[in-house]
């Protein structure tokens, strides 16, 4: 994924389209699980944080019903755009295109982000913006990738982009501040660190089956099409046989997309 702020913002801006196609394979069921874990009830309101195109949101406006308020938050203008068309005829859910950490307070009941925590620039100032914004007691859950997850498609289409383009592989991106974290009991740690109680910390598994058309989807509806900005379509074209014949050439027929669901409660 690329790593600084306005490059993932075009990466996703990019990724719009194709993000939905491939929400019913990936986005979608880790926003179900996570809104499982949060279990926002009717009448709560709720933040859902860097929400893209409703996967967690539209399920917890579900639940809340009409007496209830989902306020969904995004950087991304194309995205806040597919959540609006996806949610016409909710009226609890309120998507706003904006930087959700200087979303104004608001004592939610359920404040939640699926996959959204380690894009801010400052992770855990970031996470405890987002904690503040719960009423006291309110229930914060927080979904990332667990170690590993991911990475297959990020090798490989780091590998095939290097031979379309006669360069050396690019590194698998350094240290990054999740990777302090991504493990149930370092995840657990951290988010008590940041202000929560009582926290519990889910493991989701997902498996993706690596068909040609939901790999391929895996790197142009999501963060990973930033690798191909710079590439014209023919060898856009290339890059995509090159990573789905390396794919193929290591066995790789599905890739792993497990989260971990940190849950608490606002300690004060």
């Amino acid at each position: 994924m690329p790593e600084d702020r306005e490059a993932r913002i075009r990466a996703f801006d990019a990724a719009a389209t194709d993000f939905e196609r491939l929400g019913h394979h990936l986005w979608d069921p880790i926003g179900a699980a996570t809104v499982d874990v949060t279990s926002p009830r009717a009448g709560e309101r709720v933040l859902d944080a860097c929400c893209g195109h409703g996967a967690s949101a539209v399920p917890a406006a579900r639940r809340v019903g009409a007496d209830g308020l989902v306020d969904a938050v995004d950087v991304s203008a194309p995205m806040i755009d597919l959540l609006n068309r996806r949610a016409d005829g909710i009226s609890q859910l309120r998507a706003r295109q904006g930087d959700v950490t200087s979303w104004p307070r608001g004592d939610y009941d359920v404040v939640q982000s699926a996959l959204g925590i380690f894009f801010f620039p400052d992770m855990d100032a970031g996470t405890e913006q987002l904690i503040g914004r719960a009423r006291p007691g309110g229930r914060v859950g927080l979904t990332i990738w667990r170690r590993g997850a991911m990475d297959a498609a990020g090798d490989h289409l780091r590998a095939a982009v290097a031979r379309v383009t006669g360069t050396e592989p690019a590194d698998r991106p350094a240290r990054r501040p999740i990777d302090r974290i991504n493990q149930p009991d370092t995840y657990e740690a951290w988010l008590t660190e940041r202000g929560l109680a009582d926290v519990t910390v889910t493991e989701h598994d997902l498996r993706i089956p690596t068909t040609p058309d939901v790999a391929w989807l895996i790197v142009t509806g999501s963060g990973y099409v930033a690798a191909l900005d710079d590439l014209g379509p023919d060898q856009v074209e290339a890059v995509r046989d090159a990573y789905l014949e390396s794919l193929r050439r290591d066995g790789v027929d599905e890739i792993d997309a497990t989260t971990l669901i940190g849950l608490g409660t606002r300690a004060h």
